[in-house]
């Protein structure tokens, strides 16, 4: 029976792999970007290393806002490299601390003319219940309330372009999400938590874009796919084998650096 159930379980996974390995597409839209600059958070590292990696490539000016000062230098170096592009900027932000957000968009604010495009991708998955210096639980603080402060601050400067661009990076998980706004800041399970905090990124796009209209700024919320990230590094034990397991067969790779 045992050995029946993981022949099953292995053959299963194999098709999923062969399916999502057949099914997915690449963007083959090589748009150049010369004289755009680009704001990508959480850009050391997974999706958006990878986004920051093809606007360089595309000839953008791109700030990479980062908490990790060493993994920033890490992502930028291999960026250059793999561009040639050394118009790579390193823009330290922890979106645990607002704070730090209204530190990092002053610097943005003072150094940078104009935005073209932010990418709102920084994030955090799986946490226990803990809350910031804020008052915030983290993991709403880190996905939602940091970023979308970070987006106010920096409207100005996305307005001052003749035609830019937010692209905030939702989750399908947003399905589970389930608060009102007297509990949208309690913890709700490692999940549930996280389910909140993404489906408030597909809140504040639809709410933003509808503000925003007039104002030639596009607002976009997306799904990523399954991608291997390491946004669970957090989650231990059977959690994390299980995730392993399934990411190993369904999920697409995202890029990562190492020193």
């Amino acid at each position: 029976m045992i050995l029946k159930f993981l022949f099953g379980l292995f053959g299963g996974l194999l098709l999923l792999k062969l399916y999502f390995g057949h099914s997915r597409k690449k963007c083959v839209n090589n748009v150049s970007l010369l004289g755009k600059t680009a704001v990508v958070t959480g850009s050391n590292t997974g999706i958006g290393l990878r986004a920051a990696l093809e606007l360089a490539k595309r000839g953008a000016r791109v700030l990479l806002a980062c908490r990790d000062q060493e993994r920033a230098e890490l992502a930028r170096a291999e960026i250059v490299k793999l561009t040639g592009n050394d118009s790579v900027i390193i823009k330290l932000v922890d979106f645990s601390s607002l704070a730090s957000v209204e530190k990092c968009a002053k610097d943005i604010q003072e150094n940078e003319p104009k935005i073209d495009i932010l990418v709102n991708n920084a994030g955090v998955g799986g946490l226990i219940d803990k809350y910031t210096e804020d008052g915030l639980n983290i993991c709403m603080q880190v996905n939602y309330f940091g970023p979308t402060l970070f987006t106010f601050l920096l409207l100005d400067l996305l307005k001052k372009s003749s035609n830019s661009r937010i692209i905030n990076v939702a989750s399908l998980l947003a399905k589970m999400g389930n608060f009102s706004v007297k509990t949208i800041n309690q913890y709700a399970g490692r999940y549930g938590t996280y389910a909140n905090s993404k489906l408030c990124n597909i809140f504040f796009t639809v709410k933003l874009a509808r503000e925003l209209k007039d104002a030639r700024i596009s607002v976009f919320s997306l799904h990523p796919g399954a991608v291997k990230t390491d946004i669970f590094r957090r989650l231990k034990g059977w959690r994390r084998a299980l995730l392993d397991l399934v990411a190993y067969f369904t999920f697409k790779e995202s890029l990562t650096v190492k020193g």
